[in-house]
């Protein structure tokens, strides 16, 4: 009957013992077929007794750059008596041929009581292969490196057209523009009464004396819209204010025309040029330069 006893206690302690121990259920991912880029998952079930507080520096940190793994990410979620750990892992190398990489054993830590306990999570194997095999088919098109492919050709009719048409408005607009602000001044003052008198009166050979003065004549009296006579003159300056400084030059050649015309033709040899340049004032004036 003592020996029961005795047995009973044992196995009870035992149990009680157990019931404290930290217990770890780990669900790995797939050891094999893997490959540059590729994240997987651990996920860590820990079982926790009463009285025991994780210590939270003894978790992992994400990062360890320039490994070829890399913790990326990590999650824990937390109850009284269950801690969950995620850890998502990426794969930074591409070998040249298979190779198996270790996901990183840790050792998780605890404090409280009756005493302090670590828990040791294995590492796990994981295969990484290559992206493409050492050797390539010597296939065509799996062999060396091919060459460029040409670019695709773009129907550029229509922006061809468009174009075109773009030059054919505009040279048309020009051409409206130099005939409305070029042409049609440079042809109005053609034929304006004294330039039309002015390539007469200075064309070679020169004109006779008489001709010249008809010319004139025929300027004047379409310049002030009425056959002019001397009398007439000062009026015909007032309207038409950029001949009023040739009113007295006006004045001498209506007395040379009268002379011409009406007296026997005197004249003085000087007379001429002095009507061509006559001639000329009007021109200008008429211009209003």
């Amino acid at each position: 009957m003592t020996q029961r006893c005795a047995l009973a206690v044992a196995l009870l302690a035992l149990g009680a013992a157990q019931a404290a121990t930290l217990q770890a259920v780990t669900d790995e991912p797939r050891a094999f077929g893997h490959q540059v880029g590729d994240v997987v998952r651990r996920r860590i079930t820990v079982e926790v007794p009463d009285g025991l507080v994780l210590d939270e520096t003894s978790l992992p940190r994400p990062g360890a750059r320039g490994t070829a793994l890399e913790l990326r990410a990590l999650r824990k979620t937390a109850s009284a008596q269950r801690l969950q750990i995620e850890l998502d892992y990426q794969v930074f190398l591409s070998p040249a041929a298979v190779r198996t990489l270790e996901l990183p054993s840790l050792t998780l830590r605890y404090d409280g009581v009756p005493r302090a306990q670590e828990l040791r999570i294995d590492s796990w194997p994981l295969t990484v292969a290559p992206l493409v095999p050492v050797e390539v088919s010597p296939r065509e098109g799996l062999g060396e490196l091919q060459p460029d492919a040409a670019p695709p050709l773009i129907d550029t009719r229509v922006r061809a057209w468009r174009l075109l048409g773009g030059a054919a408005s505009l040279t048309m607009l020009l051409a409206y523009l130099a005939v409305v602000y070029l042409g049609l001044p440079w042809w109005g003052a053609q034929r304006r009464p004294f330039a039309r008198a002015w390539r007469r009166v200075n064309a070679q050979p020169p004109l006779p004396w008489r001709e010249s003065c008809r010319q004139l004549h025929g300027a004047l009296n379409q310049s002030a819209g009425e056959v002019l006579f001397e009398h007439g003159v000062a009026r015909f300056t007032a309207r038409r204010a950029a001949f009023a400084p040739l009113e007295q030059d006006i004045r001498r050649f209506l007395r040379l025309s009268q002379r011409e015309f009406f007296e026997g033709g005197m004249h003085e040899p000087q007379d001429a040029a002095w009507l061509v340049g006559f001639c000329k004032r009007c021109r200008d004036a008429e211009r209003g330069t």
